[in-house]
């Protein structure tokens, strides 16, 4: 009996360890509306629906805005083919770092910390933000940094605007909370974050 209750304890352990990270399904990389009609309809939104993304939503938006599209090439350039960027995710569950490589979320905290990512009220009700984060050491110029982010970005709102999510860059966040949450290292700068959702 010792040994069966061993046994159990040790599967639910090992489920807790592996249940840390959220392995993403693949891209759906068919999907989507004409480029011409995401253009026409991409804009800033700053109200949303406390309301959370679909595993298959958050994989596509994920691989859309800075996944791997061919062996060692990603969906946005960077310059000199860096690729310091690195993607946070905050979300109503917990804090991630975007594995774009494997395509995995990996558990960085857990717990709703959706409102220290940004100033405004909706950052917290959203469902995710993302937060754009340079490896300095890897950047051949800091400018090129944030042109990175920029492409990004706009990859970001692309997506949505195809899925009918809304989204919003922002620059109003405290760097260095930001920093201490994501358990950030001296070579790594918060740049930019960005808003996504369901719109109201």
């Amino acid at each position: 009996m010792n040994r069966i209750i061993t046994l159990v304890s040790l599967f639910i352990m090992g489920c807790s360890v592996s249940a840390q990270n959220i392995s993403l399904p693949a891209p759906d990389r068919r999907g989507g509306k004409p480029l011409m009609q995401a253009l026409n309809e991409r804009k800033s939104i700053r109200s949303y629906q406390d309301k959370e993304l679909t595993l298959q939503q958050l994989s596509d938006l994920l691989w859309a805005a800075n996944g791997f599209n061919r062996a060692d090439k990603r969906t946005a350039p960077t310059a000199n083919d860096r690729q310091e960027l690195e993607l946070y995710v905050t979300t109503k569950n917990g804090v991630y770092f975007y594995d774009a490589r494997n395509h995995l979320l990996k558990e960085v905290k857990k717990g709703d910390y959706r409102a220290q990512a940004g100033m405004q009220d909706f950052v917290a009700k959203a469902a995710l933000n993302l937060i754009f984060v340079s490896d300095l050491s890897k950047v051949s110029n800091r400018q090129y940094a944030y042109t990175n982010c920029g492409f990004v970005a706009q990859n970001v709102y692309l997506y949505c605007a195809s899925e009918g999510l809304g989204a919003v860059v922002r620059g109003m966040f405290d760097k260095d909370k930001l920093s201490e949450l994501l358990n950030l290292g001296s070579n790594q700068e918060v740049l930019l974050t960005q808003t996504v959702g369901y719109p109201n």
